[in-house]
């Protein structure tokens, strides 16, 4: 038992430096290195603070000169201490700064071929299908107001007064929305959309769900284990498409039919070598069945219809994430 326990604690150890090697990797040189100067730079301030009284406190010699001027002696020590206080206190929010990550405002569409992610793509943008019927080859992307904010600023464009109008748009930030291909040769490419994703959208097509829970399940199990969303825990929304056909099966129904896929899945792939579990992350308890709930993000399910419009609860997903 002593010997399981071991192991395992080395396998979280192992996990949680690798964690730490993919946040350091993921720092920019510059950013990196001008960041550790600056708590260099504060280290230092901090010995000529502890060490020399002296920069702090001024000699008889410079005492009787600074009354001859005119300054008040505890004044000239405050002085240096408030110098002293001032310089850290700038270094470590420096490096505060430097280190906090700037605010995402990219949605990323994804999910097996023929869900209809293209569809949704235009109806935030544009509020119309278009041409969504042809299967992406390409990743779909830009930066857009969403549809459904615009018209509610051009209604307060007749409503509001001159500045309160501009104030108002101000406050609309703009979502970077990328619809990448569901083609399992082209799932790669979501990889270089993950580090800056916000939230993750993967749709799943309601009515021929059955014949791709499988492989849905497989494409949604390596979401869920990449790295880029484990450590950020990128919220992902399972949104269930096409809910406007009657042959549609309910949100409901595709969930509980992913958790038990998933679960058979997180127990085939349990029987690995240590060193491959050290770069995978584990989904759900151990020994319980499989739900969403036990996952390290959020996963949230939801329903549309690219076709009709009713995309209500995926603009809500947006808009939680990418905030003003």
């Amino acid at each position: 038992m002593d010997k399981v326990k071991v192991g395992q604690l080395k396998i979280q150890m192992q996990q949680w430096l690798n964690e730490a090697e993919e946040f350091i990797n993921d720092i920019p040189p510059v950013q990196l290195y001008t960041a550790v100067g600056v708590v260099l730079s504060t280290l230092i301030l901090l010995l000529i603070k502890f060490s020399s009284k002296r920069f702090i406190a001024p000699l008889d010699d410079e005492s009787k000169v600074s009354s001859k001027l005119g300054y008040n002696e505890s004044f000239t020590k405050c002085e240096g201490k408030d110098l002293l206080n001032l310089a850290v206190c700038r270094g470590t929010c420096t490096c505060v700064r430097l280190f906090k990550r700037t605010t995402s405002n990219t949605i990323v569409l994804t999910g097996l071929s023929g869900g209809g992610k293209t569809f949704l793509f235009y109806q935030l943008r544009d509020g119309s299908a278009h041409q969504g019927t042809m299967t992406s080859m390409e990743p779909n992307e830009g930066s857009f107001i969403l549809h459904s904010e615009e018209d509610k600023g051009k209604m307060d464009l007749i409503i509001a007064d001159g500045p309160s109008v501009f104030s108002l748009k101000g406050k609309l930030k703009p979502v970077h929305v990328v619809d990448v291909p569901g083609h399992s040769r082209l799932r790669p490419k979501l990889d270089e959309f993950l580090p800056q994703a916000a939230g993750v959208v993967f749709v799943v097509d309601s009515v021929e769900f059955l014949p791709n829970c499988r492989p849905a399940s497989e494409y949604l199990y390596e979401i869920l284990t990449k790295a880029s969303v484990v450590k950020k825990k990128v919220p992902v929304l399972l949104l269930c498409n096409k809910v406007d056909k009657v042959t549609a099966h309910t949100a409901e129904f595709i969930r509980k039919q992913l958790e038990k896929e998933i679960d058979k899945l997180r127990t085939s792939r349990t029987v690995v070598s240590d060193a491959d579990i050290s770069n995978e992350y584990t989904l759900g308890v151990p020994g319980e069945p499989f739900a969403f709930s036990q996952c390290h993000n959020r996963v949230i399910v939801a329903e549309a219809s690219g076709l009709t419009g009713e995309i209500s609860q995926l603009e809500k997903f947006i808009r939680e994430n990418v905030k003003p």
